[in-house]
């Protein structure tokens, strides 16, 4: 079954527009994506499948959320090896260093990263669609 987890953080709803844009992709190419907010998340969520996305936003200096997101992913990431993984948020100022940071974080543990992708602000329609091609690209991959 190519089932694939999207886990993520939405304070303004950018990073959400962003998540569903994915999940359709996925659909699309004939996978199926299970939406879930960090909060309602728990591990199993990570350990039960081979592709998993992950969304949050930049906070304060370029960092994950901190109270929810941040903390899941300190437990994510010992269960990510051998996973394949995306990343995708958004951002408002600077230049995307979180996602940088993000991406060496995630391949430190030994999962492949297959795609990640920033939006700048509230996702236009040109971001949507790349997540889109996000979700089909994870479910292809």
């Amino acid at each position: 079954m190519n089932k694939i987890n999207i886990i993520y953080w939405s304070g303004t709803g950018n990073t959400e527009k962003m998540a569903e844009a994915i999940k359709k992709g996925i659909e699309e190419a004939g996978g199926e994506a299970k939406l879930l907010k960090v909060s309602d998340a728990n591990i199993s969520d990570v350990e039960e499948v081979d592709k998993i996305i992950f969304g949050c936003p930049a906070m304060g200096q370029e960092e994950l959320e901190e109270m929810e997101m941040r903390p899941f992913m300190d437990e994510a990431n010992k269960k990510l090896s051998g996973k394949k993984v995306a990343l995708f948020g958004s951002y408002e100022w600077a230049d995307g260093e979180w996602m940088k940071t993000w991406e060496e974080e995630v391949e430190d543990t030994g999962a492949t990263i297959v795609d990640t992708l920033i939006a700048y602000d509230s996702p236009n329609e040109d971001a949507l669609k790349e997540c889109e091609s996000l979700g089909k690209d994870m479910a292809r991959a």
